[in-house]
């Protein structure tokens, strides 16, 4: 969008998914930001009247600060191309690509780009026997911000006894070791590699809480290793289709080299919190909070 006064921007934040804490806080932020932008913000949280929602609310464009399914799998996505609202962040098909993790590897596989085996099989399957040698991850294939994940050790005599709160089918990886980095791309831009440090693994608490990990941005990193995980992002973008802002994380066993980084997952709707990694990557390029939000209203649009 461009030209003329400054839209009126619909805030949709909150939703029905596991991570909607974490959505109402982004969707917050967001709404704050554009605001100090000089927007005239309307924030929804999300219900299953959303429709009636925005037609209240009357908004020029929608920013989407929905995390989680429903909110970035496509769906909503969906909602507003039917209703020809323009939103930010990526459209119908990216959106529910990257959100089911499987598919979203075929497509880093198809462009050329490093992952670690992995397979979709049966939550009932993977308690009762190794579906493949540990050590290995388990995880729903269609959520994010590590909500229910499973480490399975190199010594684990006996398979995960999963939560009855895991989908009936689940994704099986081979675990990667080393060090946990991120890159978030803005449009055609890959803005900088963040070196995530907790003192476990990277969970849902590490992630948003305050204190749960410690962000080293630029990472100190070897710089072939560095070129690659921008280079990589910003390809992961490309094939999956995505637009506006994404970011897309990646493992790297240092012993290896090169050969050790993979890349685990894009996040087609970064978190948008104090504490998230995008807005720190831009801080770190130069773009304020506020004109990241206000680039993103820009950047808006249907049929994404």
């Amino acid at each position: 969008m461009s030209g003329g006064t400054a839209p009126k921007v619909a805030v949709l934040m909150g939703g029905p998914s596991a991570e909607r804490e974490v959505s109402l806080s982004s969707g917050h932020e967001c709404a704050r930001a554009l605001e100090a932008a000089g927007f005239t913000v309307a924030p929804i949280d999300a219900g299953q009247d959303i429709v009636d929602q925005l037609k209240a609310a009357a908004p020029d464009v929608v920013f989407n600060a929905l995390h989680g399914r429903w909110g970035e799998d496509g769906c909503v996505q969906g909602i507003l191309e039917w209703i020809g609202l323009p939103y930010t962040h990526s459209g119908v098909l990216a959106s529910a690509l990257a959100m089911d993790k499987e598919r979203t590897k075929a497509v880093y596989r198809a462009a050329g780009l490093p992952v670690v085996p992995s397979l979709l099989a049966s939550r009932d399957e993977v308690r009762l026997r190794h579906v493949m040698p540990p050590p290995y991850v388990v995880k729903p294939n269609n959520e994010g911000s590590s909500v229910g994940v499973y480490i399975v050790q190199d010594a684990a005599n006996t398979p995960p006894q999963l939560d009855d709160a895991m989908p009936e089918t689940v994704m099986v990886e081979a675990y990667a070791p080393g060090r946990e980095m991120t890159v978030t791309v803005m449009g055609d831009r890959a803005l900088a590699v963040t070196d995530i440090l907790t003192s476990g693994w990277y969970d849902y608490h590490a992630k948003y809480a305050t204190g749960g990990s410690r962000h080293v941005i630029p990472a100190e990193i070897p710089p072939e290793i560095a070129e690659a995980c921008l280079d990589y992002a910003l390809r992961a973008h490309q094939a999956l289709g995505c637009r506006g802002l994404s970011r897309t994380d990646f493992r790297w066993d240092e012993a290896r080299g090169l050969d050790g980084l993979v890349l685990l997952e894009t996040n087609t709707q970064p978190g948008m919190t104090p504490t998230s990694l995008a807005p720190e990557q831009a801080a770190h390029v130069g773009i304020s909070f506020p004109d990241l939000c206000r680039w993103l209203v820009e950047d808006a649009s249907c049929h994404r």
